[in-house]
């Protein structure tokens, strides 16, 4: 990425208006940045316009975006510095494909997304100087078109570049979510943060997928509770088999992060009750893949992760 060292981002765009695209949509707007909305669904966009974007819970803040568009080729008329993935990950390809047709030197292209190696499904087709990661700490769903709930906020969220020549760009990036109060931190140990909170969600998200349980409530079920530990345990495992460090006290501190998550529905549960695809294949998948790698045997996440499958669309 050319002059890396002058990035000085003013001009986003999010694709996917979605839950988590709206909320850094919305931050975005409110720290004064030019702000482009993105989804192939003009219901979810009308209302970031006007009235704006509305955020409640742990964050309350409601702002209106620059623009929106429902197709991806229109970005190229708005020239972002920067365009954040928020999507489900099963749609990555297409959405770099789309990029590829107009992306440029010196624009960075960031997954701001949840699951396992979702950079590199970019990257394939994107390049590593222009990809990003992200880790984000919130957990949240749409009351409504452009309207957020948000149960709970954990700052600071972290973001990496793939190409160590595009590092002062992360560091841009990173400073201009700030500045909008969506606190975010370059760091050079993304790949341990993905599988730290990875992990989490693949232990927690399809478990309350099957069995139709909040959170909080599948971690009181004592039956439930017993499949998470088993899960955390076998996730560990390929961690530790793959050399990704989660950390020393990362059983302890998965357990107690899921036990405190509240009575919340996590995102594979709704898009299960709304008959959408998941992104199974991007934690329990990785997860299974990981395993096959180092010759671990994976029964408890590839048994969940075809349970979900079989409650997908076909």
């Amino acid at each position: 990425m050319s002059d890396a060292s002058n990035f000085n981002p003013q001009s986003f765009a999010v694709v996917g208006a979605g839950p988590v695209g709206c909320i850094v949509a919305c931050f975005l707007a409110k720290g004064g940045y030019e702000v482009t909305l993105c989804d192939v669904i003009p219901d979810l966009l009308a209302p970031a316009l006007d009235p704006g974007i509305i955020l409640e819970g742990a964050e309350n803040i409601q702002h209106k975006v620059t623009r929106t568009c429902t197709h991806i080729d229109e970005l190229a008329d708005y020239d972002p510095d920067v365009i954040l993935i928020t999507v489900k990950a099963h749609a990555l390809p297409l959405i770099a494909s789309a990029i590829e047709g107009f992306h440029k030197e010196g624009m960075a292209i960031v997954s701001w997304q949840n699951g396992i190696d979702t950079e590199l499904e970019l990257a394939k087709i994107l390049g590593k100087t222009q990809v990003m990661r992200a880790v984000v700490n919130y957990g949240c769903g749409l009351a409504g078109p452009a309207h957020v709930k948000i149960p709970f906020h954990h700052p600071p969220h972290y973001i990496q570049e793939l190409d160590p020549q595009s590092r002062n760009s992360a560091i841009a990036i990173a400073d201009a979510l700030s500045k909008c109060d969506l606190t975010t931190e370059h760091t050079d140990n993304i790949i341990s943060m993905v599988w730290r909170k990875s992990v989490m969600n693949a232990c927690m998200n399809p478990v309350c997928a099957v069995t139709g349980l909040t959170m909080s409530r599948a971690m009181n079920d004592p039956i439930v509770f017993q499949i998470v530990d088993a899960l955390v345990k076998e996730c560990i495992r390929v961690a530790r088999a793959n050399e990704i460090d989660l950390g020393w006290d990362f059983y302890t501190h998965a357990m107690e992060y899921m036990g405190n998550a509240g009575d919340h529905k996590p995102s594979m549960l709704i898009d299960v009750e709304s008959k959408r695809r998941t992104e199974i294949d991007y934690l329990n998948g990785k997860i299974v893949e990981y395993g096959q790698r180092a010759g671990i045997p994976t029964p408890g996440n590839s048994m969940i992760r075809s349970f979900v499958k079989s409650m997908e669309p076909s």
